[in-house]
């Protein structure tokens, strides 16, 4: 078997790349540092018209399409959906889904008046929720942590960041590594087993506090590797 090495970083050129939820602001901002990078990327949503709108802001050659034909026409796709909606709309396109790659960045997380909290989830975490309900396509945990103000800042030409991702698919791992890597200043750090997804989750009602507190926009960095 072989394992991937500094040296052999799968190639990502030409991935066409959906995001579902794409209209919010983390949509968006991947959206648009993914096509920066050179890929084809579709923004998907319930709307046609909100998608394609939308992606006519994000400019760069992005298109907006219904959630559907987005999973539909796309190589990899990232779930980028609120909560509320996220097993819902992931159960509806699971024929379109099969075979392909689910990257789910989705944090369940409340907010009180005592801040940001993580929400309990039955199957563990989102990602492994998408796992249940997408049983034909291989589901990786990453992009949770990256921040949406900072991905569409025109000013922001690098990101000093790590993303952690986490699956039980090496290949499907080491590609979203890869396509981390596209995004300046951006390096993907495998960081274990999908079972493992729920910290890395809940770590982002961390991160919002930290944000609160500093004004600032915290993102992580993983030392020694």
């Amino acid at each position: 078997m072989q394992f991937m090495t500094e040296r052999e970083i799968p190639s990502v050129d030409g991935l066409v790349i959906a995001i579902l939820g794409g209209t919010g602001e983390q949509g968006r901002g991947l959206a648009r540092r993914f096509a920066l990078a050179g890929h084809p990327v579709i923004i998907g949503s319930r709307s046609h018209d909100r998608a394609h709108a939308i992606a006519r802001e994000v400019g760069h050659g992005v298109r907006g399409l219904a959630n559907k034909d987005a999973a539909r026409e796309a190589d990899l796709v990232i779930a980028a959906v609120p909560w509320e909606g996220h097993g819902e709309l992931l159960a509806a396109l699971a024929p379109e889904l099969v075979g392909k790659i689910v990257v789910d960045c989705v944090n369940p997380m409340g907010f009180d008046q005592r801040g940001a909290y993580p929400l309990p989830v039955t199957e563990g975490s989102a990602a492994e929720q998408a796992a249940a309900l997408l049983p034909g396509s291989r589901v990786v945990a990453a992009f949770h942590h990256v921040s949406a103000v900072l991905l569409l800042d025109a000013e922001v030409d690098s990101l000093d960041q790590d993303v952690l991702v986490l699956g039980d698919d090496r290949h499907a791992t080491d590609l979203v590594q890869a396509l981390a890597a596209r995004i300046p200043g951006v390096r993907g750090i495998y960081a274990g087993r999908l079972r493992n997804a729920g910290q890395i989750e809940a770590l982002t009602a961390n991160l919002v506090s930290i944000n609160r507190r500093y004004k600032a926009h915290a993102g992580l960095r993983v030392t020694d590797i």
